[in-house]
């Protein structure tokens, strides 16, 4: 009963928010139940239905050091009863624009990454704007790591020592901006292993509308002249906006600002070449890839960034690509 309960809460949320939650200034409050509660209950249809009956993963509810309750999908396969091994674990964060989205829409990947890799898989939510601005959902990553390194040993058997991250879109901010907490970092036995982002959003100091868009040689622009998600372009902004005159050079609102050796030794970005977001990610690659290279006889030597560009790729495509997943099964 509880766990039906938080699902409807939170697939009706930017309903609820728009009519009772205080400090939500008029234009976000239309935004969120004419155009964002249909998006987030066809994307949360779309991403949980399928697992409704059969899932690979098990749903947990885990408390954080900050009295924040947090829902967690935990991925994990081939593990016998007694076994004593520790598993690497892997914390995966989803995207959603900082204003919703929900953990089973990386279900199948955390899956995929759980079977092919012996891992413990798990993926989290957090606090959602415009009601939760910066640094909520930061503060909530910060925590769940945390949470993470005290209990994953006894809870489900995985090493907080071997503990790697990914994100996406704006959990890819989430994951890379959770590198800044000291714990996370070198010379930490707990410094994550490796960071993985996926169309990220590194540069909070820039307004959606105003990143550049990706162009072909001859100029043309590349992105689509009708856009849907412009119209959502204030709530996506929502989480930054009150933030920035306080927090304008700050890393864990803009991880493209991160000092190097704050880092992860390995970072991979994935980015597809129709995105707004290719730019501040390529940028913030080269950077740290100079600043290595510049350094090969210190502490940059045995560190490495690859960057993995797909021309055709837009943001978000990597949901597409898993045509064998659950959702695409029901529809056949």
């Amino acid at each position: 009963m509880f766990s039906i309960f938080w699902t409807l809460k939170d697939w009706f949320r930017p309903s609820i928010e728009a009519l009772f939650a205080r400090h939500i200034d008029f234009d976000k409050r239309w935004r969120m139940f004419f155009i964002l509660q249909p998006v987030v209950f066809i994307t949360n249809s779309i991403a949980t239905i399928p697992w409704l009956f059969s899932r690979s993963f098990n749903v947990e509810h885990i408390t954080v050091d900050t009295g924040t309750r947090v829902r967690i999908l935990v991925c994990k396969h081939g593990i016998t009863p007694g076994d004593g091994m520790l598993r690497p674990l892997h914390l995966d964060l989803h995207g959603g624009g900082f204003i919703g989205g929900p953990p089973e829409a990386d279900a199948e990947f955390c899956d995929m990454l759980a079977r092919r890799t012996g891992a413990i898989v798990i993926s989290a939510t957090y606090r959602y704007a415009p009601l939760h601005t910066f640094p909520a959902a930061i503060d909530d990553m910060d925590a769940i790591v945390r949470y993470l390194l005290d209990h994953a040993r006894q809870r489900w058997n995985a090493d907080p020592e071997l503990m790697s991250v990914s994100g996406f879109s704006a959990g890819g901010n989430l994951a890379m901006a959770s590198t800044q907490q000291p714990v996370c970092q070198l010379p930490s036995l707990f410094t994550y292993k490796a960071v993985v982002i996926y169309f990220g959003v590194m540069d909070l100091r820039v307004k959606p509308e105003d990143k550049p868009r990706p162009r072909n040689s001859d100029g043309k622009d590349r992105m689509p002249r009708f856009d849907p998600v412009v119209s959502l372009f204030p709530l996506f902004d929502a989480y930054a906006t009150r933030a920035l005159q306080d927090h304008i050079e700050d890393p864990r609102l803009s991880p493209m600002l991160a000092r190097v050796e704050t880092l992860p030794k390995d970072i991979l970005f994935i980015v597809p070449a129709i995105d707004v977001l290719a730019a501040e990610q390529l940028i913030f690659a080269s950077r740290v890839t100079e600043e290595i290279n510049a350094d090969l006889y210190g502490k940059g030597r045995d560190r490495r960034i690859e960057t993995v560009i797909y021309d055709e790729g837009f943001h978000g495509w990597t949901g597409f690509l898993l045509l064998d997943s659950p959702f695409f099964q029901v529809l056949h």
